[in-house]
């Protein structure tokens, strides 16, 4: 098995100025998760994705990839973990900005899954032929290990 090392910060930039923690916050979280339930918004954007993964050999992570955006892919996995790991890694990444109170976290994570699962477009829920994968108590190393075993098996290599 290869050993890829530590994943490095992602930043995202755009025009050049770094954004990452300016797009991570709860107002950008609701905002995202209202523009997300329009259905015309969504079509434009499962056509752009499907575009960007016409030639394959493509990583696309999304809570509607593999049951809308790309129902025939390769390979599927649903990376998941107890709600409260969920809240205590957003309250505790220095990426997001905002509310750092595990409990007001969990509240704002537990509305937002509750609008994902029941929003009319590309509703959030595990592709029947999708891999789930508990991340609970496992660090980014020991996921990303796991997820490279499944694509290996699925795939070769």
């Amino acid at each position: 098995m290869v050993d890829y090392g530590p994943m490095p910060p992602l930043v995202i930039a755009i025009d050049g100025t770094d954004v990452t923690r300016a797009i991570r916050t709860p107002e950008i979280d609701r905002a995202a998760a209202a523009v997300a339930r329009l259905p015309r918004v969504r079509a434009v954007l499962v056509e752009r994705q499907r575009h960007m993964g016409e030639g394959g050999g493509i990583v696309m992570e999304g809570r509607d990839i593999g049951t809308v955006v790309f129902p025939d892919a390769d390979v599927k996995i649903y990376l998941d973990a107890a709600p409260e790991e969920r809240a205590r890694r957003r309250a505790t990444d220095p990426a997001h900005s905002g509310p750092v109170a595990v409990a007001d976290v969990a509240t704002a994570l537990t509305a937002r899954d509750e609008l994902d699962r029941t929003r009319a477009a590309s509703p959030l829920y595990a592709a029947p032929d999708a891999i789930i994968v508990d991340t609970t108590g496992k660090s980014i190393d020991e996921v990303v290990k796991d997820v490279l075993a499944i694509v290996r098996v699925k795939v070769g290599g």
